[in-house]
């Protein structure tokens, strides 16, 4: 396990993006608990791109244009779904005064389908975990599958950290109307934002 690569992963991981977002929104509307099955799903999402990655499918994503528009586009589509129900104030990203009744199972599974649905996670994953396997190692699949998990684990704690931070504002968002409004039309504008930018993003 090399320096570079733990310090490479904490800053991927530090840059925002759909799970983040998702884990702020799920623990400033519903507190600590909601942020961390928020954190969980979006770290499962992960592993299926982790397998491909692992195994070489990836590579199938890359030469298949048909592969790679489909998986896109179930993306797009599932983030603009995410927009629409954050400016309804209803599903587990919903900031509102009512208690919501969004089951832990719901949470779960869509953060897991954010990440699930985002094709670039795959060729990431493609490009950056082979360059830290040294050419000495006697195991190179086994060492691949260990970066692997300590990548979801550093994903994990960090999420973690950004819902720990997004529930102790969590009473106060609640309890302000216009708060609440903007915060919802907020996390449905960037839901947007990231639906575009993942429709006009070439392989």
């Amino acid at each position: 396990m090399t320096q570079e690569f733990l310090v490479l992963s904490l800053i991927v991981v530090l840059l925002p993006g759909t799970g983040v977002i998702y884990t702020l929104g799920c623990a400033l509307g519903r507190g600590m608990g909601a942020g961390v099955l928020a954190a969980l799903g979006c770290t499962l999402g992960i592993v299926p791109h982790m397998a491909a990655s692992v195994i070489g499918l990836s590579a199938l994503v890359h030469a298949s244009a048909e592969v790679f528009i489909v998986i896109k586009y179930l993306g797009v589509a599932y983030l603009l779904y995410m927009a629409y129900r954050s400016l309804r104030q209803s599903g587990p990203l919903a900031v509102t005064r009512r208690q919501n009744r969004t089951s832990a199972v719901r949470t779960v599974i869509d953060g897991i389908l954010l990440n699930i649905l985002n094709p670039k996670l795959t060729g990431f994953f493609f490009a950056f975990l082979p360059q830290f396997v040294p050419p000495t190692a006697s195991d190179p699949l086994g060492f691949m599958v260990g970066l692997a998990l300590v990548f979801m684990l550093i994903t994990f704690v960090v999420f973690l950290g950004y819902g720990a931070l997004a529930s102790l504002a969590h009473t106060h968002v609640v309890s302000n109307p216009r708060v609440l409004t903007w915060l919802n039309r907020i996390f449905a504008g960037v839901f947007g934002l990231f639906a575009a930018r993942l429709a006009l993003s070439e392989r």
